[in-house]
């Protein structure tokens, strides 16, 4: 049986798990060595509670040398990565000056692995590397927040959310940070299953682990750029009027826009709907109600605008993959 595996989704977990996944790592100059070492950690824990290799994982720079990560501390690697062979996946670990580094021989590199197959991934602003490189085209992604808006302005034709990590057929991208751990979390559980996950995140010490409909928290500004007023001021129309929200003529009005520019700009820098911003928006709100309080679920729904239980109840499924009740299960 070949290393090289192919993901597969958490509904497809495999009864007989292949043997060691190969994963390499490319620390680039200035790579975030906490995103990094938390991506190892998940790793390294589930060899270690599986109480067998289910994962072996190779280190490489462009040319071979040590690196330095931005905390200015070096780390010695394996090889060059063109060396780099059996891959089951390729992870660019990104951070600082991340275009000053996004050099030719980086994307040939990873030109050739993308043409033998080798599924490929991004830490932090390793995505950046991969859509340099002409590898993002036609998927879905994420970046850091500090780097969504001119990463757009650049790529203006890439799908780039702000969620905390996206996985996209043979493509993995996360924001960075701890969201190293929620990204490699479900990489582990989409081939061994969730109970390995289970006992994994409870060594991290991880109340749960998030999906990939958790989007970061950021400023608006960064989301989106400063060149859009009209559209961050649309937005904070809708966050002060969750309980009775407003009609999106109102918003449009409010903002001095019609309500077909309001939507252009929703779809063009948000990547959705107004109207489905807004109702995700209360539903955020909702979800952080239902873990950090003891509201009557009932109470939530009127608190985030919805006239009906059963109207939130579904709304809040369609998003989440699970009832309010459920997230209130959790809590308690």
């Amino acid at each position: 049986m070949s290393d090289t595996v192919d993901f597969v989704t958490a509904e497809e977990v495999l009864v007989d798990p292949p043997l060691a996944m190969h994963v390499g790592f490319l620390l680039m100059p200035e790579y975030t060595l906490s995103t990094f070492s938390n991506a190892v950690g998940i790793l390294r824990m589930a060899n270690r509670l599986s109480g067998r290799e289910l994962y072996r994982w190779t280190l490489y720079s462009i040319d071979g040398e040590s690196v330095v990560s931005s905390a200015g501390l070096k780390f010695r690697v394996s090889d060059s990565l063109r060396s780099a062979e059996d891959l089951g996946v390729l992870i660019v670990c990104g951070g600082y000056h991340i275009k000053t580094h996004s050099t030719k021989p980086v994307v040939d590199c990873l030109r050739r692995l993308a043409k033998r197959k080798t599924p490929l991934g991004g830490l932090c602003t390793g995505s950046y590397v991969l859509a340099t490189a002409g590898l993002l085209d036609g998927y879905e992604c994420t970046i850091h927040w500090e780097n969504l808006a001119s990463m757009r302005e650049e790529f203006p034709r890439l799908k780039i959310t702000s969620s905390l990590f996206v996985i996209d057929r043979d493509r993995y991208t996360c924001a960075g940070g701890i969201s190293s751990i929620d990204l490699m979390l479900n990489l582990v559980a989409s081939i061994h299953g969730h109970q390995l996950v289970q006992q994994i995140s409870e060594q991290f010490t991880c109340d749960r682990v998030r999906t990939e409909k958790d989007a970061q928290r950021a400023p608006l500004q960064y989301l989106i750029g400063a060149s859009q007023p009209r559209l961050v001021d649309a937005v904070l129309l809708m966050e002060s009027n969750i309980e009775e929200p407003l009609t999106l003529d109102e918003v449009a009005s409010y903002v001095g826009i019609s309500r077909r520019q309001l939507e252009r700009l929703f779809n063009r820098y948000l990547s959705r709907a107004p109207s489905r911003y807004y109702l995700e928006l209360r539903l955020s709100r909702a979800r952080l109600l239902l873990l950090q309080t003891s509201i009557p679920v009932i109470d939530v729904a009127i608190t985030c605008g919805f006239s009906t239980a059963p109207h939130f109840s579904k709304c809040y499924s369609d998003l989440y993959g699970k009832p309010p009740s459920s997230e209130r299960r959790v809590l308690s």
